[in-house]
């Protein structure tokens, strides 16, 4: 096993991920949507196209679980302190619509750390480009950044992050509450993501939370859905981008209120936890296509 080595973001932006690929079926592509809650409404066309097999259509969200190298912040060998880690913000770029099936390959790199100093750590940000391996189809750009908090003070000058999208300083265009389901981090675990956090009370109880938090990415598809229905019309290929940034968990079985303002392409996005008034994520903004 590789030993510990210092943060050293240098080192970090030179490092070569071995490229990551990915076989799924249609059934894949249903799981997916249904983790995120679709198929609430069985009868309903919008909602079957993505989870019945007759003119089966995958949610563009779904790049962001597609290829993905694993757990490589875990990594000793890379200095990250992964244990104080936090998932800060996720983007996609779709640039052609997602294979119902197929095999797909992930070429990774860290594009840029910004050191905040020795109080608030690191900005990480990585990039994943997603592609069809066997016509070479470029399909997504995925872009997350990873707030290394145990991780700061390094050599790069103290730098200040680029400001999130600004969010609209009027009351939203359009609100939407969405009841998530109470096995929600249950069944979208099955798309990859198997941290026990979100599945198993006794891990969740050491991290500090009551019970299993629902995956970020989960709420960041709730979130694209939201754009894909209210916006989109559900025509997949009209949501082009979606960027957001996490601000607190959120847990399965929560109402939603997912709060849109529409200026011509650009969709922004907030979702907050109605229940408890807490905004889960913040500052989102979604390219789409104009009907």
């Amino acid at each position: 096993m590789s030993s510990a080595m210092p943060f050293d973001p240098a080192f970090l932006k030179a490092h070569r991920f071995a490229p990551s690929s990915q076989s799924y079926a249609a059934k894949d592509v249903m799981l997916y949507a249904l983790g995120l809650g679709l198929g609430a409404r069985p009868t309903d066309r919008d909602h079957l196209q993505f989870v019945y097999e007759r003119d089966l259509v995958a949610l563009p969200t779904m790049a962001v679980v597609l290829a993905h190298p694993g757990f490589w912040a875990g990594d000793p060998a890379l200095g990250i302190d992964s244990a104080r880690m936090l998932h800060g913000e996720q983007g996609l770029t779709i640039h052609a619509p997602i294979p119902i099936s197929g095999r797909v390959r992930g070429e990774s790199r860290i594009v840029d750390i910004i050191d905040r100093g020795p109080d608030k750590g690191a900005m990480l940000y990585y990039v994943r480009e997603v592609f069809d391996d066997e016509s070479g189809l470029h399909l997504a750009t995925v872009r997350q950044t990873l707030v290394c908090r145990g991780n700061g003070a390094v050599a790069d000058p103290i730098r200040t992050p680029p400001p999130p999208h600004p969010m609209p300083d009027r009351a939203p265009d359009i609100v939407a509450e969405v009841q998530t389901l109470p096995q929600m981090a249950l069944l979208y675990r099955l798309s990859g993501d198997l941290n026990p956090l979100h599945a198993d009370p006794a891990v969740a109880a050491r991290g500090g939370f009551a019970s299993p938090i629902l995956h970020g990415l989960a709420t960041f598809g709730v979130a694209g859905l939201a754009v894909l229905e209210h916006v989109c019309g559900f025509d997949a290929n009209r949501l082009r981008a979606f960027d957001a940034r996490f601000s607190a968990p959120l847990f399965p079985g929560e109402t939603l209120r997912i709060e849109l303002w529409t200026d011509g392409a650009t969709v922004s996005v907030r979702v907050l936890s109605a229940g408890r008034g807490k905004t889960v994520l913040d500052n989102g903004r979604a390219d789409v296509v104009i009907a």
